[in-house]
């Protein structure tokens, strides 16, 4: 059994898909087989997974798939939403899966709850789950930030063990880990990591990494490591490569930029989002060749 605890990267896993739409199951094992080898954590069917764009069956498909395969990393399911009895009932599924070893629970979308309803939301799922669990901040998906409050009311849940924060905040983070300074946080944005490794950050939950996952390790470890140098003299090229990663919705940009290298056999998207978007190639090459010569000398 994996120690979740142990990982300071986590990869939100995109779902590759066919021409047709269909899952590509082919695709998910060899992108599961590139995080396994650089020795990363997966989140499955997060928002980079397009996890609301999958009905529950698919859902499930993946989960049973991912399992299956024994991999010698971690593996994470993605919970959200704002049906509660259906997150209880996919929850029931997923702990029946001997190789899925946590959660990561967003806010719920759309509704706006206070503290009170997020407590509720939050302990009752925590109470329906028998494996480690991250919250999740993402205001800018959810329409609602997790209140600090709301932290504290569960914080002694035995099974709530760190949050993901993605306000893009360095000052909401200081708070979260001055209420919380026995849980782990993790970035949930890219290129906040450096800001947040100063605030005691235990890791980064990764879009990147779906591209470059033994260099995003690399990044977070000299990141986590606090040397300033090393750090001024990456961001550069960490801040392009980033920023070419998101000119698009996510996951639209890594899914372009993993089926040009040929990793994955097509770029298609579910709706609403669309391969109609513009997206600048050239920029994104660019960003992977740099990203990979600097991972070269940072192996």
């Amino acid at each position: 059994m994996f120690d979740v605890k142990n990982y300071s990267l986590w990869t939100a896993l995109i779902t590759p898909m066919k021409t047709n739409g269909e899952i590509h199951f082919g695709d998910l094992e060899k992108l599961l087989k590139r995080q396994e080898a650089a020795e990363v954590g997966v989140v499955l069917l997060g928002s980079t997974g397009e996890g609301l764009a999958l009905d529950d069956d698919e859902k499930k498909e993946v989960l049973n798939f991912a399992s299956s395969l024994n991999l010698n990393i971690p593996l994470m399911s993605g919970i959200g939403g704002f049906n509660l009895k259906q997150n209880l009932k996919f929850l029931d599924f997923t702990e029946g899966l001997k190789n899925l070893h946590g959660y990561l629970m967003v806010t719920p979308l759309y509704a706006k709850p206070g503290v009170a309803g997020q407590t509720e939301w939050f302990k009752a799922l925590l109470n329906r789950s028998t494996k480690p669990c991250m919250l999740y901040n993402v205001p800018s998906r959810t329409g609602v930030t997790l209140p600090f409050e709301t932290v504290k009311n569960l914080i002694n849940h035995k099974n709530f063990w760190s949050i993901k924060e993605a306000s893009g905040s360095v000052v909401e983070f200081d708070k979260y880990r001055q209420t919380a300074p026995n849980k782990m946080l993790y970035s949930g944005d890219d290129s906040m990591m450096p800001y947040f490794a100063l605030s005691n950050s235990k890791g980064l939950v990764s879009v990147a990494a779906n591209v470059w996952p033994g260099e995003v390790l690399s990044y977070v470890k000299t990141c986590l490591n606090s040397n300033a140098k090393q750090v001024s003299e990456m961001m550069p090229i960490w801040n392009s490569a980033i920023k070419s990663l998101f000119t698009a919705a996510n996951p639209t940009c890594p899914k372009v930029l993993l089926h040009k290298l040929g990793v994955i056999e097509t770029s298609t998207l579910r709706a609403p989002l669309t391969n109609n978007e513009p997206v600048n190639i050239e920029e994104l090459m660019l960003s992977h060749k740099q990203v990979t010569e600097w991972g070269k000398n940072h192996a």
